[in-house]
């Protein structure tokens, strides 16, 4: 089984989006996953027309935009207490699904809410920010349906959907093939094994993040350089094999401000580790074939 190697655009917080492509290719990535932001040339303010040449221009590089996600469920949760922002959440998401489909990105990240989270948002109860985040994927699957993207739930630290079960349950209650669920491989080393979630959601997988974490560290400071963490890469390797799952493998990595002064060595050192963790799933997967 192959896979689509791709970063995302966070990688290169400095540059517009074909210059951020152009590196990625250089890098040798396949495809890259671009990010929704309030302004920008990535933003629910962009035209069809503008999204369009951001595409050509892409695929001109023999790249593709494996996805959209964004960091504006953060500033906007769609759990809210606050009801004004939780149509702003809304709103937000619509367009993002648009400009998905403009851009050809096929799916789009989205974190349907919060109990609480690293960064000190307000408390919300976990049975109303559940029954408030399904009420928010549920208004967005019509919209999903005839734009044809994918929403992909992503597992995050936000104190809900903790386990690979409530989470299944989740997406599979939305009745709908659009709704599905964004594997963060480092991610879920905090409370689980990436290997678990794979196999339990199986054919709800969408699209899959690669990072690392250690777990002996325990806060944001435990991730680190992708492969040099605790995620066992042949086990997820093969849990991908099991689930049939065949599209991009994403690095979602922020560099420091001392790698930021040189992106270029930077994105080709995430390039190297990502092939080499790519190299041990897919080993282990044609070790299990050959047996």
């Amino acid at each position: 089984m192959s896979w689509t190697v791709a970063i995302n655009h966070w990688a290169m917080p400095a540059l517009g989006v074909r210059e951020a492509a152009d590196l990625a290719r250089r890098a040798g990535f396949e495809a890259i996953e671009l990010n929704l932001d309030e302004d920008g040339e990535v933003s629910p303010r962009a035209s069809d027309a503008a999204a369009h040449a951001l595409r050509r221009a892409v695929e001109s590089m023999g790249l593709r935009i494996s996805g959209l996600a964004t960091g504006l469920y953060w500033r906007y949760s769609p759990t809210s207490d606050d009801a004004a922002t939780r149509r702003k959440a809304l709103d937000i998401a619509k367009a993002q699904l648009s400009l998905a489909a403009a851009l050809g990105a096929g799916a789009i990240l989205v974190v349907p809410g919060q109990v609480g989270e690293p960064m000190g948002a307000p408390l919300v109860r976990y049975d109303v920010a559940y029954e408030r985040a399904r009420e928010f994927v549920a208004a967005l699957a019509p919209d999903a349906e005839r734009a044809g993207v994918d929403v992909a739930i992503e597992n995050v630290w936000s104190k809900l959907l903790l386990s690979p079960l409530e989470m299944r349950h989740f997406v599979a209650g939305m009745a709908s093939d659009r709704v599905g669920a964004y594997v963060d491989v480092g991610n879920v080393l905090l409370y689980g094994y990436p290997e678990h979630w794979i196999d339990i959601l199986g054919p709800h997988v969408r699209r899959v993040h690669l990072k690392d974490f250690r777990r002996a560290i325990g806060t944001l400071a435990g991730f680190v350089d992708i492969g040099a963490g605790d995620v066992d890469w042949g086990a997820v390797g093969l849990a991908l094999r099991r689930s049939g799952y065949d599209g991009p493998l994403t690095a979602e990595v922020f560099p420091t401000s001392g790698e930021q002064s040189d992106l270029a060595a930077y994105v080709t050192r995430v390039g190297q580790q990502v092939t080499r963790v790519v190299s041990r799933m897919e080993r282990a997967a044609q070790a299990q074939r050959d047996e």
